[in-house]
Parts: C-alpha cells; sequence; structure tokens
C-alpha cells in the first residue's frame, strides 16, 4: 500500500509555468519549492524564493503541507523575497 498524496499546483513566477505535483502531506515546505524550481529549470539559489498559499507565505523551517493546511488541488506561488527594480 503506497501513502496518500495530496495533488497541488504550483505557479512558479520566474518562469510563469505551473507544476502539477502529488506530494505526500508530510513533504516540507523546503522540499516543494525544490520540486518546483527544479521542475522550471531555475538556476538561482532556492534561498531566495519563498512560498505562498492564499496571500500568506509559508514559513519552510521544518514545517510539512500539512502543517501548513495545504489541502488537495491547492494553488501555491513560489516568487523572489525582493522583487526586481523597475524604470
Amino acid at each position: 500500500m503506497t501513502a496518500p498524496t495530496i495533488p497541488v499546483r504550483v505557479k512558479v513566477l520566474d518562469s510563469w509555468d505551473e507544476v502539477a505535483l502529488d506530494l505526500a502531506p508530510g513533504t516540507t515546505i523546503t522540499e516543494l519549492k525544490r520540486a518546483a524550481l527544479a521542475h522550471c529549470r531555475i538556476r538561482r539559489h532556492e534561498g531566495e524564493y519563498m512560498v505562498k498559499h492564499l496571500g500568506a507565505e509559508l514559513f519552510e523551517n521544518g514545517h510539512t503541507l500539512a502543517d501548513a493546511g495545504v489541502g488537495p488541488n491547492s494553488a501555491l506561488i513560489v516568487l523572489l523575497r525582493r522583487r526586481r527594480p523597475s524604470r
């Protein structure tokens, strides 16, 4: 018997790609971010990015998807911590 997974959608703003992932509820926020950035072939350091859910930043220090209340078919966003200046 396999462990249950939950489908989530992750939008990576650097590439404007949406990644569909099936992850265990025990997956950490950091692991989710790594998987999404790797899927979009983003080469910047992962520490430069944050994950948001329902408009709020999800803290990474050991927190899991279940801890953050991420449910099936939730939409998450991975974006740069610091916004780029525009002219």
